[in-house]
């Protein structure tokens, strides 16, 4: 925990589809536009152009603008797509100001998820990601923490729900979110005040993030997609997050801040029971600093700590739950320094049976919103389009989403491994956490027979090899789990 945890690059959630040989995307994007009924779905989320090139040809064509460019785009798509309608067509559309991008990115991301098996944990995830945007004329752009990096930086922060499971994540909704601090107005007024893109607008100006976040578990829950947990880290651990799940029947699994949110704690001395009031550091010192415990089979100490949460939102009402708190650290080995006082985590449930495997092995499901980002950055086209119009800022982070989704529903459906399949074989299964415990024992037993057979060749150079693939695997699941020095030390400050 003392060392800084070198980054393993995270299994990859859907562009390797793009990456495969032989793979047209224009060709994958056609047949999965009659499968999926996509003008159905324009249709319903009320799509439409009075005159012109049919409103599903100018969707097809802003779907794959982003790849023209690509040689996984055929020839002929290219210049079909770039002569039949220019970018004036595709801009105008984007910035159009009456357009339901969430109806539409709500009906594709269902279809995605009726792809899924019914089977396994399910888990709603939320989590916040900045793109670096400059630009006078960039209506929305604001000054935002990066926790990731630990500075402040002008951007669009963009925050959304996915739905994570055991054969992938598909991101649920998404809204932008403008700070108060050096945040750039409008040039101009929107043609209509009372538009989508307005109300949006004002959205993101006057709603915080739990607000947001909300809206969006109980637009999913009324869309009929369910889950049974809801995971977000330390930047959303909060009193407002817990009561989200009372309200909605679901279980967190947060990520706490060690700030100074008062737990009641309650224990028999001399018989008779006395009760605490304490933030998380006195519990810290009180129930955990001396009786760390160690987690079968994994490189971690634990310990829980059962405790009740005042969630009311007045000083003077009370409306206590009974939640878990579970304190992680590394184990120290013989390599390694003893744990500093910041190379701790808090995790928090509301479900008191959940053993500290199994918070660890639902929290793990996490990570897969941050590969999300990644790939929409790089490879899906968030916020790249070039436009000063707010309308097309909307446009752009749901049609990042819709590619993403369509990408999913291919690797399902059209004989590609499944999302699940690849994680496994790229030892990072996300849904059992005890993996490391499980398989890779099996793993590593055949592989150090293996080089054990080789030891008159090799020599030292073999136990080597044995300790830098155990190093990789303990990595892995440290940035997994959140647990690497440099994410504690921000998460104390």
């Amino acid at each position: 925990m003392n060392r800084a945890t070198k980054i393993i690059e995270l299994p990859v959630l859907t562009v390797d589809l793009l990456k495969a040989n032989g793979v047209l995307i224009d060709n994958v994007f056609a047949s999965l536009w009659r499968e999926v009924g996509m003008r159905t779905i324009l249709s319903r989320a009320g799509f439409n152009k009075r005159s012109g090139t049919p409103m599903s040809d100018v969707m097809f064509s802003v779907m794959l603008w982003l790849w023209l460019q690509k040689e996984s785009i055929g020839m002929f798509a290219r210049e079909c797509l770039q002569g039949a309608m220019g970018k004036d067509v595709l801009y105008d559309t984007m910035n159009r100001e009456d357009l339901n991008w969430r109806k539409f990115h709500e009906q594709v991301a269902h279809k995605t998820v009726q792809t899924f098996k019914a089977s396994g944990k399910k888990a709603y995830v939320v989590d916040d990601s900045i793109k670096q945007r400059f630009g006078k004329k960039m209506p929305g752009i604001s000054s935002h923490f990066d926790h990731t990096s630990g500075r402040h930086m002008m951007g669009q922060q963009v925050l959304t729900l996915g739905l994570s499971c055991d054969e992938g994540f598909v991101p649920l909704d998404s809204e932008l979110f403008i700070s108060q601090t050096k945040a750039i107005e409008l040039h101009e007024p929107f043609e209509d005040g009372r538009s989508i893109a307005a109300k949006r607008y004002r959205t993101a100006q006057q709603w915080s993030k739990p607000e947001m976040v909300n809206a969006m578990v109980k637009r999913a829950l009324n869309a009929g997609i369910t889950a049974d947990y809801l995971l977000a880290d330390a930047w959303f651990g909060t009193k407002g997050m817990i009561r989200l799940t009372q309200e909605t029947a679901l279980v967190p699994v947060l990520r706490m801040k060690k700030n100074n949110m008062k737990y009641r704690f309650s224990e028999f001395v001399r018989g008779k029971t006395v009760s605490h009031e304490w933030d998380i550091q006195a519990l810290y010192k009180h129930c955990v600093r001396k009786a760390w415990q160690p987690i079968r089979g994994q490189k971690y100490q634990a310990k829980i700590v059962d405790v009740e949460l005042n969630l009311a939102e007045s000083k003077d009402s009370e409306e206590w739950v009974k939640v878990r708190l579970l304190c992680v650290r590394g184990n120290a080995g013989e390599t390694q320094t003893t744990a500093g006082k910041h190379d701790w985590a808090v995790f928090l449930t509301t479900d008191m049976a959940l053993s500290p495997a199994e918070i660890l092995e639902l929290y793990s499901l996490r990570w897969a919103i941050e590969v999300y980002f990644k790939e929409a950055k790089q490879h899906l086209g968030f916020l790249k389009e070039q436009s000063n119009h707010y309308a097309a800022y909307i446009a752009s982070i749901h049609l990042t989403v819709i590619r993403f989704c369509l990408l999913v529903i291919a690797k399902q459906t059209q004989g590609a491994a499944s999302i699940a399949l690849m994680r496994q074989k790229l030892c990072s299964n996300s849904t059992d956490i005890s993996f490391a415990g499980k398989l890779w024992q099996v793993f590593r037993a055949v592989i150090s027979g293996a080089l054990d057979e080789l030891k008159a060749v090799l020599g030292d150079v073999a136990t080597l090899v044995m300790e830098t693939i155990d190093a990789h695997i303990q990595c892995l699941f440290t940035q997994v789990l959140q647990l690497d020095p440099r994410t504690l030390r921000l998460e104390a400050l």
